[in-house]
């Protein structure tokens, strides 16, 4: 049964990788669940202490993943039209895809700010930053889930 659960722990580490990536999978929270139930067999022994943290980080990276494109457009020049419609675009890019989650938060930045009454450069340039903070939640949730799986490979070898 350990075999069966340590298995199952990398298989949740593998998905939460691929969740980073691909839109409607919980990819951090999915592999922190590969820590938990890796924790259940007798071979891996992490402390509390550990959890708890990457329980933290896990919380903090899946906000972060939905606030960063609108702190990208702010940091892109964007106005609040600008941040409503990256935020805006995050949530109804969900149902759009893939192309939905990608696309989303520049879309309704330029929106937004063409909207506010931006000159269609500016508006672009604000979609822009927002663009580049979904990138920047990707990398951190990809950091994040191959930390993650660094610590369970050291905790099983």
């Amino acid at each position: 049964m350990e075999v069966v659960l340590l298995i199952l722990a990398f298989i949740c580490l593998v998905v939460g990788i691929i969740g980073c990536i691909v839109p409607g999978l919980p990819g951090t929270p999915v592999a922190y669940a590969g820590l938990w139930i890796a924790q259940t067999t007798e071979r891996v022994d992490f402390s509390w202490q550990m959890l708890l943290v990457w329980g933290i980080v896990t919380v903090v990276v899946s906000v972060l993943d939905y606030v960063v494109p609108a702190w990208g457009t702010k940091q892109f020049g964007g106005t609040k039209y600008g941040v409503w419609g990256s935020t805006i675009g995050v949530f109804a890019g969900l149902f759009a895809g893939p192309w939905g989650v990608i696309l989303g938060p520049l879309v309704g930045a330029v929106i937004g700010e063409l909207l506010g009454g931006k000159a269609a450069a500016e508006a672009i340039r604000a979609g822009w930053g927002s663009f580049i903070g979904l990138l920047f939640g990707t990398i951190l949730k990809l950091i994040c889930c191959g930390l993650m799986t660094v610590a369970l490979i050291q905790a099983v070898w």
